[in-house]
């Protein structure tokens, strides 16, 4: 049987693990938990009520945090004009140099855009950015003919990208612990929101969203309330 550490310990003596939280009050419990030596990453966990396995009913989408990530973004760009995409904030920039690059493995970043015009090379590479999730895709808004404004977008750190796993569940980096709870709030709003324009046209008389918590790296997760997300 694992371990159970001390931080950990402490923070599940600080609410009831059964029970579920209105945000708020949720938010206040995260707050309290014992904090690592880092600033941890918030994270909204969901389980979803749709079919997986029908194509009708896949959720993703992408969601701009009012507030932030708090994350620093590394973003490639897949374009001919390399010095425009550098100068929008680009890490890396190009088109048979940087598709090598990633052909022999490296993938050293967290999000890459590209022009409609580069697709036709970059489609080279899916089968090494497809399963990291890191394809360039027009629905996510990293295809575009402004990549400035796309590549501007994402080195905000508030644009975040959300799919639905398999087994129905996805999760959602909506801030840090340095956060305060109003902030973390108001992204959290922001995600539910996008969750809800993301709903299947073919779910009829199912429940969307059957269950959601938040969680920090290191913390266990409080549940919360149908109320937070039945209207969705």
């Amino acid at each position: 049987m694992a371990k159970i550490s001390k931080k950990t310990k402490a923070a599940t003596e600080l609410y009831d693990h059964a029970l579920t939280y209105p945000l708020g009050e949720a938010l206040g419990l995260l707050s309290k938990f014992p904090k690592a030596r880092f600033d941890e990453t918030v994270e909204l966990s969901i389980h979803l009520g749709v079919d997986p396995r029908q194509s009708t009913q896949m959720v993703r989408g992408v969601v701009n945090l009012p507030k932030g990530s708090g994350k620093k973004v590394r973003v490639i760009a897949f374009t001919d004009n390399v010095e425009a995409a550098k100068e929008a904030g680009a890490d890396e920039a190009g088109m048979d140099d940087l598709i090598a690059r990633v052909q022999e493995g490296w993938t050293d970043f967290d999000v890459a855009v590209s022009t409609p015009a580069a697709m036709k090379e970059v489609r080279k590479v899916a089968r090494v950015l497809g399963p990291r999730g890191l394809m360039p895709n027009p629905k996510s808004g990293t295809v575009t003919e402004d990549i400035a404004e796309a590549i501007k977008s994402v080195k905000s750190g508030g644009r975040v990208e959300f799919k639905m796993d398999k087994t129905a569940n996805l999760g959602v980096v909506v801030g840090k612990r340095s956060f305060s709870d109003e902030d973390l709030k108001e992204n959290i709003e922001a995600v539910l929101d996008a969750l809800g324009k993301a709903r299947p046209d073919s779910l009829k008389g199912h429940t969307y969203i059957k269950s959601a918590g938040i969680s920090g790296t290191m913390t266990p997760g409080v549940r919360l309330e149908s109320s937070v997300f039945a209207n969705l």
